[in-house]
């Protein structure tokens, strides 16, 4: 059996031939053979893996609470992969197996060891058919049962186990509930994290994935049109039809939030309208506890940079990065920007080395995330890359604030 150690030294020996030319003098040195890089030594990797799991499995530890919140389809499964990723676990997936398990039900609950991962989906009001008798959008914070929301997490986050129910997005009703018990993470994700103030009271950290209406077009035209058969028309009715709740409702959201992901369209290339080449932007709040933001070069700098050379292989159009402050809903932040994507995902170790503030724990370790999920959808773009980056920060987030509560309970 391979156990967590070796899965961790063979994952990080993926991108080690790479890295060595670009490692700083003071890392280069490794107990790894003369063709490869100091990423970590396996001893170092396998004792940092052991003590971050005794940290997130400490009964004592507090329960940390984060909420994500975005539009559907717009990538918060992929994030949620990331997440769970990065904060391990010997069994990630949906809760007693999904659709299919033991007993036919089917889950929108994602679990591992350390994390679970909640749809707010399982909160609507009415189903399908009630949604059409009361004429409201899945969007609209009447169909919400946010009373039920607020008292189910904050018992979740006094390490109580709960029954929550569920929406089946196969056939549209509202299925019998499931217990969820208490971890050390819980990830509350969906249309309405930061709506509801005691819900929004119980969050220790705020994320919102703003994707704008050109890319969500061509998205769903991508998943309706081209995977699902529906026809464009009916793809552009669905989208004007939820167009004035998701302004209404969804997208004042991005205030709250302590970190934006916001996906645009390329400046590289004039009049790109299919989405396929990605600008996208980082968007940091200061003054955030237990948030430090992340930032290229030079911290509170007004920087671009074009990294393609030597170093970083890039066909047309490019890459550009820029980093700078500046003021997003009258909150004063930091911005990292990404236009264009990687040819070869190894060669971002270069930008890896560049970026301070990011949140790993050894030289490399944002790249050789990326490169576990390199199958995942935008891991050669900017959503993977800032995706991973969020979720290096986020264990940085849980282990300050465990570490911060854990010496107010030592005095």
């Amino acid at each position: 059996m391979l156990t967590k150690a070796t899965a961790l030294a063979c994952a990080v020996g993926t991108a080690q031939a790479f890295l060595a030319p670009m490692a700083p003098a003071a890392l280069r040195t490794s107990t790894f053979a003369p063709t490869n890089v100091a990423v970590s030594t396996s001893s170092k990797a396998a004792a940092r893996w052991q003590a971050l799991q005794m940290k997130l499995g400490d009964a004592d530890e507090p329960i940390v609470v984060i909420g994500v919140a975005a539009d559907s389809g717009c990538g918060k499964s992929t994030f949620m992969r990331r997440l769970t990723n990065i904060f391990g676990g010997s069994t990630v997936g949906p809760l007693g197996g999904g659709f299919g398990a033991p007993g036919g039900w089917e889950t929108n609950t994602l679990v591992s060891d350390l994390t679970t991962v909640i749809c707010l989906d399982d909160y609507h009001l009415n189903d399908r058919g009630g949604r059409k008798v009361s004429g409201r959008t899945a969007l609209h914070t009447a169909e919400q049962r946010f009373d039920l929301m607020a008292e189910q997490l904050a018992a979740l986050k006094r390490g109580d186990s709960v029954k929550k129910p569920i929406y089946n997005h196969v056939n549209g009703t509202l299925d019998e509930p499931e217990e969820i018990k208490p971890t050390p993470i819980i990830i509350i994700e969906g249309l309405h994290p930061f709506v509801d103030q005691r819900v929004r009271d119980l969050l220790d950290f705020t994320i919102y994935l703003d994707i704008s209406d050109e890319i969500k077009f061509a998205w769903k035209i991508q998943r309706d049109m081209l995977e699902r058969g529906h026809s464009l028309e009916s793809i552009q009715a669905s989208i004007e039809a939820r167009k004035p709740d998701f302004d209404a409702y969804i997208a004042p959201q991005r205030a709250q939030a302590d970190v934006v992901l916001q996906v645009l369209p390329t400046q590289l290339v004039p009049d790109d309208t299919e989405g396929k080449i990605l600008r996208t932007r980082l968007i940091q709040k200061e003054g955030v506890a237990n948030f430090d933001p992340a930032y290229l070069f030079d911290e509170g700098s007004s920087i671009t940079w074009v990294p393609c050379g030597r170093k970083l292989t890039c066909s047309f159009p490019g890459i550009k990065f820029a980093y700078g402050p500046d003021v997003f809903f009258d909150n004063e932040v930091s911005v990292l920007e990404m236009d264009g994507q990687f040819d070869n995902l190894q060669e971002l170790i270069y930008v890896e080395s560049h970026l301070s503030n990011i949140g790993t724990k050894f030289y490399g370790e944002l790249t050789q995330n990326i490169l576990k999920l390199s199958d995942s959808p935008g891991s050669n773009n900017g959503t993977g890359f800032f995706q991973s980056v969020i979720a290096l920060k986020l264990r940085e987030v849980y282990e300050r604030i465990t570490s911060s509560k854990g010496a107010a309970v030592a005095k």
